[in-house]
C-alpha cells in the first residue's frame, strides 16, 4: 500500500521562493528598458508637436497656443488621427485607446503576451495623437509601452505566465515613473489594477522596477517633484467637510466622464463607415474644440501648474473643464491613441477650481489638488493610486489625510453608481468579467476537520467482490463510494461502481477478497489537519470525489469528505457576508424580560 500525502512543514505565510530574486534581478533590466521607453515617447511627443503646429523639427519647449496656424490649427488633429487609423488598420489595432485596458486584457486572456509591434507602434502614435493636439497623456502609453518591453523580455526567458505577468507590469509601473516621478504611485497601481493579486512574487520584482526607474530618472536629472506644491489646510469639522464634499463631487463627474466616453464610443460604432476613420471625427472635433480653448490640447501640464499656483479663474476652469472633457471624450470614442490620467488630473482641477469659491478657506490650489485626486481615484477605482500619485506629484505629504479622504469618498460614489470602471468597461464590452476584489481564499483558512464527515460508513477487506457488487446495489445503501479498512482501521482503498465494474471486466473472481483486489493500488487519504487548499489539488489529481480523512499518527479513518463538503465551505462564506445578525441585543432582551414578568 502507498499513500500519497506530505505533512504540515510546508506550511508558511506566504508561498513565495528564492526564484522571486531572479524575477526582481530581471526587473532591473526591465526597468531601465521602460526608462528608454519613457523618454523616447516624451520627445517624440514634443518633437512631434513642433512639426505639426510649427513647422520645426526640433525639441524645443513650444506652446500650442502660440502657434502661427490660426484656423488652419483646425485641420491638424484631424491629419493626426488619420496617420493614427493607418497605423491601427494595417500595423496593430492593439495601439487603438488609452493602453491600459489592452494591458489588462493581455495579462488575463493573453498570458501576458504583447509582440513587438505594440512596443513600436504604442509610443509612436501616442506621440503622433498627442503632438496633433490630441487631450490625451502619455502615462496610458507609456504603460501599454513598458508593459510590452517587459513581455518582449520575459518572453525570451524560460519563466512561467504568472512571472511573465509580473515582469509586463514591472515594465509599466516603470514606465509611469519615468512619466510622472511617482514610484510608489506606480507600485499602488499594479496592486490596485494590473497584478489581479497581492503576493510577494509579484509586488517585489514591481517595486524594484518602480525604485530603479526612479533611480535612473534622478540620475539623468528629469524633474521630481514635477509639480511642486507646499500648501495645505488644518483639519477640522469644516474642512473634512468640504474633502468629502470634494469627493463625491468628484465621484459623479468620474460617473460623468466615463459614461460619456462609452456614449461617443456606442455612437461610432453605429457610423457605416470602417472604423479606421473614426479617428479622424474625432480629431476634427478636437480641432473645433481647440479653437474655442486652445489650453484644452495636448497633455495641459501647464494647466495643472497654473490651478496648483491658485491662478486659474473658477470661468476659465469651467471653459477648460467643458471643452477638455468634450473633446477627450469623442476622441478617445474614435478608438484614437492616448491616455487617461492627465485629462483626468486636469478636468478634476478644473472642478476643484470652480468649487473653490464656496469651500472653506485654504491655501491656493489646495481644492484643485483635491480634486484632481478624487477624480483620478474616482474614475480608475484605484484612490490609493491617486492619493500617492497626488503626493508625489507634489512632493507633499502634509495633504495625505485630505487626499485620501477625498478619494475614499469619490471611490464609494463611483462602486455605488457605476458597474464598470473607464478602464474595465472596454474589457467587459468584450465577453470578459472582472473582480477587482481580492480577499483570502476561504479554502486556505479552513481544516479537514471543520467539514468532515466523522461517522464514517466502511466496508471490510474481507468482503468478497460479489459481496461489494450486492451492498453497492442495495436498495439501502445510501452513498456511492465506501473505505476499505483492515482489522486495524487503516484504509486499504476505496470501493465504488466503477472499480466494480472494471475488477469484473477484468475477469477478477467473484470470491476475490477486497484486500486481495486492492493489494498494491495507491491511495490518496486526506488528513484533519491539513487546509482544504490542499485537499481540492488531492481530489483533482486523484480524479475523486471522496477521500478518507485518517490520523497522522496511526492512519487510521477518522473521517470522510467529498467536493460537497468542500463546496459548503464557499456557501458558509456566502452567508457571512449576506445574513445579517445583531449580536448585541440589550433592548429586546430587556423587551423579552418584561413580557414574560408582565404577561398582561
Amino acid at each position: 500500500m502507498k499513500s500519497a500525502h506530505a505533512g504540515n512543514g510546508h506550511l508558511r505565510d506566504f508561498t513565495t521562493d528564492p526564484r522571486v530574486l531572479i524575477i526582481a534581478a530581471i526587473a532591473v533590466m526591465v526597468a531601465t528598458a521602460g526608462l528608454f521607453a519613457g523618454i523616447v515617447l516624451l520627445k517624440l511627443i514634443r518633437l512631434a508637436t513642433n512639426i505639426a503646429y510649427f513647422g520645426q523639427f526640433s525639441l524645443a519647449d513650444l506652446k500650442l497656443e502660440d502657434s502661427p496656424l490660426g484656423l488652419a490649427a483646425v485641420l491638424v488633429p484631424v491629419i493626426g488621427a488619420l496617420i493614427i487609423g493607418l497605423m491601427a488598420r494595417f500595423g496593430s489595432e492593439k495601439i487603438r485607446g488609452h493602453g491600459i485596458p489592452e494591458a489588462i486584457e493581455a495579462i488575463l486572456l493573453g498570458r501576458s503576451r504583447l509582440d513587438a509591434k505594440v512596443a513600436v507602434l504604442k509610443p509612436l502614435s501616442s506621440a503622433i495623437s498627442i503632438g496633433s493636439g490630441g487631450p490625451f497623456g502619455a502615462e496610458g502609453p507609456i504603460i501599454m509601452t513598458g508593459g510590452a518591453i517587459g513581455s518582449l523580455i520575459a518572453q525570451m526567458l524560460p519563466v512561467s505566465d504568472n512571472e511573465r505577468k509580473t515582469l509586463l507590469v514591472a515594465g509599466a509601473a516603470a514606465g509611469m515613473t519615468t512619466v510622472f516621478g511617482t514610484p510608489i504611485a506606480a507600485i499602488m497601481l499594479a496592486v490596485e489594477l494590473l497584478l489581479f493579486e497581492w503576493t510577494p512574487r509579484s509586488f517585489i520584482p514591481v517595486a524594484v522596477a518602480a525604485i530603479v526607474a526612479e533611480v535612473e530618472r534622478t540620475l539623468l536629472h528629469m524633474p521630481s517633484p514635477i509639480f511642486p506644491f507646499s500648501g495645505a489646510m488644518d483639519a477640522s469639522i469644516a474642512g473634512l467637510g468640504g474633502w468629502v464634499l470634494v469627493g463625491i463631487a468628484a465621484g459623479l463627474l468620474s460617473g460623468l466622464l466615463t459614461q460619456l466616453v462609452y456614449a461617443c464610443e456606442d455612437a461610432f460604432l453605429k457610423l457605416p463607415i470602417h472604423w479606421m476613420w473614426w479617428p479622424m471625427i474625432g480629431g476634427l472635433v478636437v480641432g473645433i474644440g481647440g479653437l474655442i480653448e486652445p489650453h484644452a490640447l495636448g497633455v495641459g501640464y501647464d494647466n495643472i501648474a497654473n490651478m496648483l499656483d491658485g491662478r486659474t479663474v473658477a470661468t476659465a476652469a469651467l471653459l477648460l473643464l467643458v471643452v477638455k472633457a468634450i473633446i477627450w471624450a469623442v476622441a478617445l470614442g474614435s478608438g484614437t491613441s492616448g491616455g487617461v490620467l492627465a485629462p483626468l488630473l486636469i478636468m478634476g482641477g478644473a472642478m476643484g477650481a470652480v468649487l473653490s469659491g464656496i469651500l472653506p478657506e485654504a491655501s491656493p490650489g489646495f481644492w484643485p489638488l483635491l480634486a484632481m485626486a478624487a477624480t483620478m481615484g474616482g474614475t480608475m477605482r484605484a484612490p490609493l493610486t491617486a492619493t500617492f500619485f497626488a503626493t508625489e506629484l507634489t512632493g507633499n505629504t502634509h495633504v495625505l489625510v485630505p487626499l485620501i479622504a477625498a478619494c475614499a469618498t469619490a471611490h464609494a460614489v463611483t462602486v455605488l453608481l457605476m458597474k464598470r470602471s473607464i478602464l474595465t468597461e472596454k474589457v467587459a464590452r468584450r465577453g470578459h468579467h472582472l473582480v477587482r476584489e481580492y480577499r483570502v481564499d476561504p479554502f486556505a483558512l479552513t481544516r479537514v476537520n471543520e467539514v468532515m464527515t466523522t461517522t464514517v460508513e466502511s466496508v471490510p477487506a474481507t468482503m468478497t467482490l460479489h459481496g461489494a457488487a450486492s451492498f453497492l446495489t442495495a436498495p439501502d445503501t445510501r452513498h456511492p463510494s465506501f473505505p476499505v479498512i483492515d482489522e486495524a482501521g487503516h484504509v486499504l482503498g476505496v470501493i465504488d461502481p466503477p472499480a466494480i465494474l472494471r475488477w469484473r471486466r477484468n475477469g477478477k473472481h467473484r470470491k476475490a477478497t477486497l484486500r486481495e483486489l486492492l493489494a498494491g493500488s495507491k491511495i490518496t487519504l486526506a488528513y484533519p489537519d491539513e487546509y482544504l487548499e490542499a485537499l481540492s489539488d488531492k481530489l483533482l489529481t486523484a480524479n475523486v470525489s471522496h477521500l478518507p480523512v485518517v490520523s497522522r499518527e496511526e492512519e487510521r479513518l477518522i473521517g470522510y469528505i467529498g467536493w460537497k463538503d468542500v463546496m459548503r465551505v464557499r456557501s458558509k462564506k456566502q452567508a457571512e457576508e449576506r445574513d445579517r445578525t445583531a449580536l448585541l441585543s440589550f433592548g429586546a432582551k430587556r423587551k423579552a424580560q418584561q413580557s414574560i414578568s408582565d404577561p398582561a
